[in-house]
């Protein structure tokens, strides 16, 4: 390396002061605490899953494990209705997210295009955000149309969501230039052809967000199933893991009124049911931690371009 280009490279570096130091200390040491609010809650969650349910009662367990076991997983995962739960909800998850992502896109597509009555759909989509025919209309509604006990009340029932929709319009709007669009017509393109050949391989990132949306919106879903299933056998996994849990509190508080039962019996079926709580936490949220995890290079990306004003 010359001399010219040491000296240039020297100049280059700025010198922080004692003030950028310590600027530099405090927002580390603030976004370190953040970042420990923030995941404490979930490895208190893990810690207390394996560790003995008498020392977590009695709020032992703050940092690491005591007496580690794995009773409470044994337990849940013991139930067969439970396997049956996570099978339905992975076929919900993926069933009804490419449905929703599928008609979110087409429908962001079709509002970013100019035509006659536009304002009028908007509004439409809009007005469905803020108001609703409530419970009971909606359940007749899906009876009528034969969707009650029916396992695509699980996939299609609140398939496009009015602020997903909107992020993805956004999206489409900034992100792909008019000037593609006429140069496609003009080449003799439809609709149908611009959309899956143009706009949804350029759209990668926010159907990478949409998917996290409405996955952990699928997974997670456990009131359609409560409210609309009949067959226990479609229920999915949320179902389940609430009726499991509400189950062990029951068996906890019956024994409470019983005097046929030791005060031993009932705190080890208190132990028991608050055990199965955390494991219930852990199993239930994996799945989705993974997916953000797998979607994360593209999260951050695909939230800010759609937020964009457009």
């Amino acid at each position: 390396m010359s001399k010219r280009a040491e000296v240039v490279e020297n100049t280059n570096i700025i010198k922080k002061t004692a003030g950028d130091r310590t600027f530099d200390f405090i927002n580390y040491t603030i976004l370190v605490l953040i970042l420990f609010i923030i995941l404490y809650p979930l490895w208190l969650i893990v810690i207390s899953s394996v560790s003995d349910a008498r020392e977590v009662l009695a709020g032992h367990v703050f940092l690491y494990p005591i007496g580690l076991t794995f009773d409470s997983y044994t337990e849940i995962l013991g139930y067969r209705t439970l396997w049956t739960g996570y099978r339905n909800t992975l076929f919900y998850t993926l069933a009804g997210t490419t449905i929703s992502v599928i008609s979110t896109m087409m429908a962001a597509y079709a509002s970013s295009r100019k035509f006659l009555g536009k304002g009028l759909v908007n509004f439409y989509f809009v007005f469905t955000m803020f108001f609703n025919g409530g419970l009971i209309p909606t359940f007749l509604t899906m009876r009528d149309l034969g969707l009650y006990d029916n396992v695509w009340i699980m996939i299609i029932a609140g398939a496009i969501s009015v602020w997903n929709l909107m992020i993805a319009r956004t999206y489409v709007t900034n992100s792909i230039p008019g000037e593609m669009y006429e140069a496609s017509m003009i080449d003799g393109a439809n609709h149908f052809q611009v959309f899956f050949r143009i706009v949804l391989p350029l759209s990668k990132t926010i159907i990478a967000v949409l998917i996290v949306y409405y996955g952990v919106q699928r997974w997670n879903d456990y009131f359609t199933g409560l409210i609309y299933l009949r067959n226990r056998m479609l229920l999915p996994l949320q179902t389940y893991l609430k009726e499991i849990l509400a189950s062990l509190q029951s068996t906890s508080n019956l024994i409470d009124q019983m005097d046929s039962y030791t005060i031993q019996d009932s705190v080890e079926a208190l132990q028991r049911a608050e055990a199965a709580k955390y494991s219930i936490i852990v199993i239930s949220t994996v799945p989705m931690i993974v997916l953000y995890i797998i979607m994360q290079k593209y999260f951050v990306e695909g939230v800010m371009i759609g937020s964009l004003k457009g």
